[in-house]
């Protein structure tokens, strides 16, 4: 019985393999364009960020400033006409009912702070 001789297409498939090899660098370069050089420098920030920070009795601190409640949008307010890209980070107790921090997230986007987040712990280990 004759065997099929794959001799020919193993050679085939070798030079197609060389030929994509070489090529496949030629492609990303494809298109040549000349990009400008940086002549700006980049921004800096203009303060450091604002920590909110919200205790187990559910108090807040505004940079450890006591807030009251009803102060808060005001705060936010004040920080907002500062500079609207103030960075608000929020630490909150794990003891903390979420819509405390929910109240925090509506005060500071209703002054119009959009750069909000929360800061956490690493490493921890819950029970």
């Amino acid at each position: 019985m004759a065997d099929i001789n794959v001799t020919p297409m193993v050679d085939v498939m070798l030079v197609l393999l060389v030929i994509f090899i070489m090529a496949a660098p030629l492609l990303t370069h494809s298109v040549k364009v000349d990009l400008p050089n940086e002549k700006a420098q980049s921004a800096q920030q203009d303060s450091s960020p604002v920590v909110l920070s919200i205790d187990a009795q559910g108090q807040y601190f505004i940079d450890n400033h006591a807030v009251k409640d009803t102060d808060l949008s005001g705060a936010f307010t004040a920080l907002a006409a500062k500079s609207a890209q103030t960075q608000v980070h929020i630490r909150a107790d794990q003891a903390v009912p979420y819509a405390k921090v929910a109240h925090a997230l509506t005060a500071a986007q209703t002054a119009g702070l959009s750069k909000v987040s929360f800061l956490t712990q690493s490493g921890g280990t819950t029970k």
